[in-house]
This record gives structure tokens, C-alpha cells and sequence, in this order.
């Protein structure tokens, strides 16, 4: 079953058209990565899942029913934006009041549990306004895991944070996924961090879904390409230009070579030319060179 089935969704905001008739589909169990430039439509389309505005047409499916049948919507946690903390109030206060708002008997333990699923056991006492950035992302969540939800709607939950925080916020939402059969919709610019952990991808441009995939299918797609340094690099980058349809020189100083040719040959074609290469591997895109050729494609 799917988690979500979105079918031809459009959302109006006066004469602007956030969505052009978007197309989803979130299988159960999957960490969803949503992806796409500003103002592309994702936190529209993750609002209108969560039933805080509503569509202009199309339909909204979750777990098999309407998204606005009252036994689907207990099944959804939701953090969009920032959590709705009081500041100076603990975080243990903040989160026995959500419970408080939500009806949950046995509060004190669920909110244990949820504390320690996210690694936040040890910092209850802390005042909210204390926590660090990423400390109150994983207060966020949760919150919304309190009432056991079956699916949880995060945007943008791991921008702005550290290194650290990052690694733990992988760790959790993986737990989440794997150890308690739970589905994720995540939104995310950093694409490095979302390539780790997301199971399924949706693309999103312009208010429409360009493409859906799993992780597979990204790694399937991904172009091969010979990476290189030489003790000449301008003139092996110009060399190989003359003989491959594309060259070009990334970020880390490494021209790269994306014909299909084999190092072997590369490195006897430049040997043969007076030029000695000093390193070679072969590699593959990234997820985040897949969206920019993807969106460069588009016309972006």
C-alpha cells in the first residue's frame, strides 16, 4: 500500500498557481526525498497533505483513503517550519503539553519514548530556548511522533545544521523508518545529506513532479566519469577536450572525462602526448548533479 497518492493536485493563491496539477506517489515504509528549487511547490504541496489549507483540485490519498478522513489524519505527525515551543518551558513541559493537546494517555512514558527515539533523553530539563539548532529539530520530531503516527511530514528538518547534527538526524529518521515501520516525506536543499538516507526521490519543478524514482533507479542513472589529475592540467583538460564530447574541471581541482573511455586509455593517450598523470579513479554523479542536469535539461 501507498502512503501517500497525490493525483493532479492544484493549489491557487489568488491569480498564482503554486500547483499545475502534481502527481505523487510516497510508498509505505519509504523516506521520500522532495526536491526543488524555492517556490517550486513543496511546502505547498506538504501543507495541503497535512490539511492546514485546502486544494483547489485533484485528489489527496492517504494509506488508501481520503487525507481528510479523520482515522488517516491521526496517523500523520507533522513538522513544518520550526516546533511551536514556549521558550522559557522545559523541554519535557513542551512536550507533556503537546501530549496534553493531543489526548494521550500514559503521557509521561510516551513522551520518554519519543525523547529517546530522537536523542533528546538526556536534555528533558533543558529550558527550550536553550537547545541548539538541532536539538530543537529533533524536539520537532518529536512531537510529532507523539500518538504513534504511521507517517511523518518534515520540511526542511536538517538545513542550518552542523555536521553533528546532521549525523544524528540521519540516524534518526532512519531508525524511525526501519526499526518502527514508519514512512517519511522530507524536504531538503542538501541534497548530500538527503542522498544518504532517502530510499525514493520526487523532483519537483514549477508546481509539477518532473520525476519520481527509488534509489536504485538514481544510482542506475547517475553517469560514470573518469576523474584525473595530471602534472599539466590545462593542457591535458585542453588535449582530452579535442578527443572527448565533454571535459570539464570540479570544485576539487580534478578534470573530469565522461566519455566512455577506460582510464587505461586515457592515461596512455596523455602519456603519449608528453603529459603524466599523477591520479586517476572512476566515479559517479551525485544526487545533486543529477537535479542540476536534470533541471539544466528542463531549461531551468
Amino acid at each position: 500500500m501507498n502512503a501517500i497518492e497525490i493525483r493532479e493536485l492544484t493549489k491557487n493563491f489568488g491569480s498564482k498557481q503554486a500547483l499545475k496539477g502534481l502527481n505523487m506517489t510516497v510508498p509505505a515504509g519509504a523516506i521520500y526525498g522532495f526536491i526543488g528549487e524555492n517556490g517550486s511547490g513543496k511546502s505547498t504541496t506538504e501543507k495541503l497533505i497535512c490539511g492546514l489549507m485546502p486544494p483547489s483540485g485533484g485528489t489527496i490519498k492517504l494509506y488508501g483513503k481520503d487525507y481528510t478522513d479523520p482515522n488517516v489524519r491521526s496517523k500523520i505527525g507533522v513538522l513544518i517550519e520550526a516546533p511551536g515551543c514556549f521558550p522559557n518551558m522545559s523541554v519535557w513541559g513542551n512536550m507533556m503539553l503537546q501530549a496534553a493537546n493531543l489526548g494521550i494517555k500514559n503521557a509521561g512514558e510516551e513522551v520518554g519514548k519519543v525523547l529517546k527515539t530522537v536523542r533528546m533523553e538526556g536534555a528533558a530539563s533543558n529550558k527550550f530556548k536553550n537547545c541548539s539548532l538541532g536539538m530543537k529539530q529533533r524536539i520537532g520530531i518529536a512531537m510529532a511522533l507523539l500518538g504513534d503516527p504511521a507517517l511523518l511530514v518534515l520540511d526542511e528538518p536538517i538545513n542550518g545544521l552542523d555536521a553533528d547534527g546532521m549525523r544524528i538526524m540521519r540516524e534518526v529518521l532512519v531508525d524511525i523508518t526501519k526499526d518502527q515501520n514508519r514512512t517519511v516525506l522530507i524536504s531538503s536543499h542538501i541534497l548530500g545529506e538527503l542522498e544518504k538516507i532517502a530510499t525514493h526521490y520526487g523532483i519537483v519543478r514549477q508546481g509539477r513532479m518532473i520525476k519520481e524514482m527509488t534509489a536504485e533507479e538514481l544510482e542506475a542513472g547517475c553517469r560514470t566519469y573518469v576523474a584525473l589529475q595530471a602534472a599539466e592540467m590545462n593542457r591535458a583538460k585542453a588535449l582530452l577536450s579535442c578527443k572527448c564530447s565533454r571535459v570539464e574541471e570540479d570544485e576539487s581541482g580534478y578534470i573530469r572525462v565522461y566519455d566512455p573511455l577506460a582510464p587505461e586509455d586515457i592515461v596512455t593517450y596523455l602519456y603519449e602526448n608528453g603529459i603524466l598523470v599523477s591520479e586517476i579513479r572512476t566515479d559517479k554523479i551525485g544526487l545533486e548533479e543529477f537535479y542540476i542536469d536534470l533541471m539544466n535539461e528542463r531549461g531551468a
